[in-house]
């Protein structure tokens, strides 16, 4: 890996868990490092992390943050989307609002943020945009199947961007990890209507969830690729640890080799026959 000239790096939700360990190891290669936060005056200090103000649910504040940026210090040369929010639960117990909110953070959150930097990009011919996905956004996620989704949205955002911008020097990124060490999962927020018929599978899938995120890699792992992509050769996908096979397997296997095993990892109870004695579709 080449260290290259220094780029001037905004990453979103850099107070905690991955993009601040994402902040602080960048600003420790000696890029100029913008960590935007919500409320900057009672985060805890980052060295080499300068705070703006940002939350990316709201447009004003996603200009206001980049046009800081700029003119701090003339240009942004790589956008590092990572703010983002989770929630457990069915699809059939999830609120529309609660779905609403979890795409306004995840996924408009993140167009906000592209388009308010594309066109500093653009006049600059160059630049980078990396999204921090997860391996739910190429596999199903049970009981997390809203927040699944946005990370669905988010690859095929990735994806078709990159097409649309690589002819004007930008490119785009996607980090796929697997389990991560962090709060986004333990404290993830609950679907509100909860039902008695996804009781105990709810339970028996979020033990699953909840133990393979205590016993994950710390952030690091996450934030060493997040720096890979940005001081190495480019490679738009970078799935992290076991994200790596499972994206060859999910590419790979039919689905009735793959679904079988991946129902035993979240602990699923086997599927119904129907009336006829047929095996329903998955």
């Amino acid at each position: 890996m080449t260290k290259g000239p220094k780029r001037v790096v905004l990453i979103t939700g850099a107070s905690s868990g991955i993009g601040k360990v994402t902040a602080e190891l960048l600003a420790a290669r000696d890029h100029r490092v913008f960590g935007g936060v919500r409320a900057p005056a009672t985060t805890r200090p980052l060295a080499g992390v300068e705070f703006v103000p940002l939350d990316v649910r709201d447009e004003a504040s996603v200009k206001a943050c980049v046009e800081e940026v700029r003119n701090r210090a003339g240009r942004i040369d790589v956008l590092i989307n990572n703010a983002g929010v989770n929630l457990v639960g069915a699809v059939e117990e999830t609120s529309i609002s609660q779905a609403q909110a979890l795409f306004n953070t995840n996924v408009i959150g993140v167009l906000r943020m592209i388009q308010a930097v594309l066109p500093g990009m653009r006049r600059q011919g160059a630049g980078l945009i990396v999204n921090i996905s997860s391996i739910l956004g190429f596999i199903p996620a049970p009981f997390m199947g809203v927040y699944g989704s946005t990370k669905h949205a988010l690859e095929g955002l990735s994806e078709s961007l990159d097409h649309e911008v690589r002819a004007l020097g930008i490119r785009v990124v996607l980090i796929e990890p697997y389990y991560t060490r962090t709060n986004l999962d333990t404290s993830a927020a609950q679907a509100e209507n909860r039902i008695d018929a996804y009781a105990s599978q709810r339970q028996r899938t979020a033990a699953v969830i909840t133990h393979n995120t205590k016993t994950a890699p710390e952030p690091k792992v996450v934030a060493e690729q997040v720096l890979r992509s940005i001081e190495g050769p480019y490679r738009m996908r970078r799935p992290i640890g076991q994200a790596v096979l499972l994206s060859w397997l999910r590419r790979l296997l039919p689905a009735r080799l793959f679904e079988p095993s991946l129902r035993k990892a979240f602990a699923l109870d086997p599927a119904r026959k129907d009336a006829a004695g047929m095996q329903p579709r998955s």
